[in-house]
């Protein structure tokens, strides 16, 4: 039996109010003060009603990610053949025993020995070089969190990260790709501790009361 329950919505308006319930992968870097750009406050108040969430899906480098996205699963799966690639758009998956979390994914794998695991894609502009430094032999701590949130969800057995960097030198636009593999075997831990503070989290939000404030560090 899957850990999940699995929410088909009509289209991508259906799915967008659907989000909004509970706690996504994007929403958990910022229970855990790791997101760079919203604070465990601001979620609260979102969550809570109290603050409109802002629109950023018409942003250029928003938009870019949206439409590459088919793009880059395709040459994922032409790349690594020895993983079946599964993908539903519209789709949430809600957990059974945790009904307040939630994911929207990537993709879906299946690899060699029918284990399953999650395809994220990012997206990123590599504006400086330091930059490609969040990304030697890591992934950023926010996005690290959020495939830790989707294993949460789905109590699949791996992640495979793959990040689109794009970076312009005069005229020219250069992309590479960099694979990041995360066995949930090795993570236990990290699942754990997340598990906790987004129960902790929601709490507060049941409540109406406000946590504390925690700040990413810069």
């Amino acid at each position: 039996m899957g850990e999940f329950i699995v929410i088909e919505n009509k289209d991508h308006a259906s799915w967008l109010k659907a989000r909004t319930y509970g706690i996504g992968g994007s929403d958990a870097s910022a229970i855990v003060g790791m997101n760079p750009y919203k604070t465990n406050i601001d979620l609260f108040e979102e969550k809570t009603g109290r603050r409109i969430p802002e629109d950023i899906s018409e942003k250029p480098y928003v938009r870019y990610g949206t439409l590459a996205e088919e793009h880059i699963r395709a040459l994922f799966s032409f790349e690594y053949p020895e993983y079946k690639v599964f993908y539903h758009e519209n789709r949430i998956l809600r957990s059974k025993a945790y009904p307040f979390l939630q994911a929207s994914l990537d993709g879906e794998l299946e690899d060699e020995e029918g284990r399953k695991g999650i395809l994220e894609i990012k997206t990123t502009n590599i504006l400086q070089s330091m930059q490609y430094e969040k990304w030697k032999d890591r992934i950023p701590d926010n996005y690290y969190i959020q495939v830790l949130h989707y294993l949460l969800v789905t109590g699949y057995d791996f992640v495979v990260l793959r990040a689109h960097l794009l970076s312009s030198w005069g005229k020219d636009k250069r992309t590479s790709s960099r694979h990041y593999f995360i066995k949930r075997s090795e993570v236990e831990e990290d699942l754990k501790m997340l598990l906790e503070e987004e129960q902790k989290f929601w709490k507060y939000v049941e409540s109406g009361r406000k946590p504390p404030l925690l700040l990413p560090e810069i």
